[in-house]
């Protein structure tokens, strides 16, 4: 069955590639997946499969059910876009001012159109049932939260939850399957300190936030050198400041934003607790008030073990000259999670990049691409995962 599906994979190849350029050409930012929920819903209608359409907002379902009873496996594909300016000079480049496909979404939804059309045309040898899972917003806005909010992990419950990801960070030909924790769990932080204004000049008359802030974010700096094992992994970075409106005017008020990302949960207890510290001691000390926001903006993504390690001996047969890897993490994130917090999942990474071709700009670039190689070696893997998980319960 393996050998079949890669076959069928590779003579829809040409169409998945169409149809990821024109995903390319038409991006849409999360929540705005108008044009690209339709062309998904439409698709998957065409295949008679049972469709719901505007889950958390503009998500879609497709159900596709196998001729006997068996297990439900769940498959999640991305749709959104990034506020970035494409700087790529393809064809295929956006027409959207401002918004890109710069991390992959785009081919992700082309190979689950295409995985789609695989399995159902297999339905009359097919047990169980799949739900095809099309997410919006998921670059940090929630998507999958709120899928899970309007019910998609019921009617039927999954046993099952699988997602992939082009990974530019390895080359074409490269598998990433760990089992256990995968990606970090991510957190944004906000802190706002306010002092007293006054004049530049007079700088004794007022207190000054940005001196505080620039003593906290040196403060900062400490948390995870000072605070985590060494053997450890976090992450806190601050990426925006924002304070002042003119050269001669100390402001009342700075504010700092970051994120802070972690595997371990007595890690990330640790990390938050000594951010709530450091910002609300230096502030004090320097005659500043404070007020400090916390977000966890999603859980780490944990590979079932057993999940994950059937998945590999697929990859094996699929692709035996694949380059496997099973201890690849990130700290990047995923809210993938939210799903996989309550069904077993495995989160496959799929290498995507090509030197030879300039094909290797990494994730949120401009110049993001990937080598379109790619795609139906991904719609062959992930169609004979899902296979073998209903075919093993047989």
């Amino acid at each position: 069955m393996y050998s079949k599906l890669l076959e069928l994979a590779q003579s829809l190849k040409e169409e998945t590639i169409a149809q990821r350029r024109d995903f390319h050409r038409h991006p849409e930012l999360g929540f705005q997946e108008q044009r690209t929920s339709k062309i998904v819903a439409d698709a998957m209608r065409a295949l008679a499969l049972n469709v719901e359409t505007e889950v958390a907002q503009t998500g879609v379902v497709a159900r596709l059910d196998g001729v006997r009873p068996g297990p439900v496996v769940l498959m999640r594909f991305d749709m959104d876009a990034l506020p970035i300016q494409e700087a790529n000079d393809v064809p295929y480049a956006s027409t959207n001012p401002g918004v890109m496909h710069a991390c992959g979404h785009d081919g992700h939804t082309a190979v689950g159109m295409t995985v789609a059309k695989i399995l159902t045309s297999l339905r009359d040898q097919m047990p169980g049932s799949i739900k095809f899972v099309f997410q919006p917003a998921e670059e940090g806005l929630g998507g999958a939260e709120c899928m899970v909010n309007d019910g998609v992990l019921a009617d039927p419950e999954p046993d099952y939850a699988l997602a992939f990801h082009l990974w530019n960070e390895r080359p074409v030909g490269w598998i990433g399957l760990t089992p256990g924790p995968l990606m970090a769990g991510a957190e944004l932080f906000e802190i706002t300190i306010t002092g007293v204004g006054g004049h530049g000049a007079i700088p004794h008359e007022a207190t000054d936030p940005i001196l505080t802030a620039a003593h906290v974010i040196s403060g900062l700096q400490s948390v995870i050198s000072r605070n985590v094992d060494p053997l450890q992994s976090a992450v806190l970075s601050v990426t925006k400041i924002r304070a002042g409106e003119t050269f001669n005017v100390i402001p009342e008020q700075a504010s700092i934003c970051g994120t802070i990302r972690t595997f371990l949960p007595e890690v990330r207890s640790r990390v938050l607790q000594r951010v709530e510290e450091v910002a609300s001691g230096i502030s004090t000390a320097m005659g500043c008030s404070v007020e400090i926001k916390l977000q966890q903006l999603t859980p780490p993504v944990v590979n079932d073990q057993e999940l994950t390690e059937t998945i590999i001996s697929v990859a094996q047969v699929m692709f035996p000259k694949a380059t496997l890897s099973t201890s690849e993490t990130s700290m990047t994130s995923e809210d993938m999670a939210f799903m996989m917090q309550t069904v077993p999942g495995c989160y496959m990474l799929l290498g995507s990049s090509n030197q030879k071709k300039g094909l290797d700009k990494s994730h949120h670039n401009p110049q993001f691409d990937f080598d379109e190689k790619v795609l139906p070696q991904a719609a062959a893997l992930v169609a004979a995962t899902a296979w073998s998980l209903l075919d093993e319960n047989e």
